[in-house]
């Protein structure tokens, strides 16, 4: 039996990492990507193959698939994890931090579907699995920019989904909710040098706390519960078109939903401690 070939990116950390472990252990053959990869090292003596990628350099991304199709011959799964959150009002963000945030969560992602899309279309077989967010579904303050680019990868991941169908490739979305990585407080620490004065000052301030308490909370999910849907969603003869796992995704997501938009307005502010007019 061919052994399977999975390229993950944002390899370095957290969700990244915990994935290319985790299908590592199912027989995969995985290419763990990242900027550095000196961050690689323990997955490469774990099996995982480290891979140099940057997600806003195309030529960057076409040298990774080109090497694992020369070494593999094949390829079968792409898990598009890379990304981070550029937090700050819209207004004080600079218009090229927010091409930047695009270029990395969205155009990156969709970069790489592309390039693997021909030999996935060759072997009659694939799965993509996007990591967006309960972010991509519903909205907080000063998160503009960053929820803007997960709505629009949900949205693009739809249209894929019906797109290669036909040529027995799957799309998948993966919805975190609230896990222990570094995410929010890269995230906290981005807002206090947007935001940290002017007009904003204040939302800012309590955006940022709210980040940083997110992120060092107890009830916050490991990053393996992740890597189990994905894993789950890759080995499913028919995978569900989006998970969304981690602490607090389902509620949250279906609250979105039930409110009407002044109602869950309230309901953020008040969570994240933002004042109110």
């Amino acid at each position: 039996m061919t052994t399977k070939v999975a390229l993950v990116t944002g390899a370095s950390s957290g969700i990244g990492e915990s994935t290319a472990r985790r299908l590592t252990s199912l027989g995969y053959t995985v290419y763990g990507a990242a900027r550095r990869t000196d961050r690689l090292k323990e997955l490469s003596a774990d099996g995982v193959r480290a891979l140099a990628m940057d997600v806003t350099d195309d030529g960057s991304m076409a040298a990774g698939v080109q090497r694992i199709i020369g070494e593999t011959g094949r390829i079968d799964v792409l898990v598009n994890n890379a990304g981070y959150g550029s937090y700050g009002a819209i207004e004080d963000v600079d218009i090229e931090e927010g091409r930047r945030q695009f270029e990395v969560n969205v155009f990156g992602a969709m970069r790489l579907a592309q390039l693997v899309l021909p030999y996935m279309r060759a072997q009659r077989s694939g799965t993509i699995v996007n990591i967006t967010s309960m972010g991509g579904k519903l909205h907080t303050p000063l998160g503009g920019w960053y929820h803007g680019t997960k709505f629009a990868l949900e949205a693009l991941s739809d249209c894929l989904r019906m797109e290669v169908a036909p040529f027995g490739i799957d799309v998948v979305v993966i919805e975190p909710g609230g896990i222990a990585t570094e995410w929010g407080g890269i995230a906290a620490d981005h807002l206090d040098k947007t935001g940290g004065s002017g007009a904003y000052a204040t939302q800012s301030a309590a955006v940022a706390t709210s980040l940083r308490s997110e992120g060092n909370a107890n009830r916050n999910s490991p990053p393996s519960v992740i890597a189990d849907a994905i894993a789950k969603a890759v080995t499913a003869r028919r995978p569900k078109t989006r998970y969304a796992v981690g602490f607090g995704a389902k509620p949250l997501i279906a609250a979105r939903g039930l409110l009407t938009d002044r109602q869950y307005d309230a309901l953020i502010a008040r969570a994240t401690g933002l004042p109110r007019s």
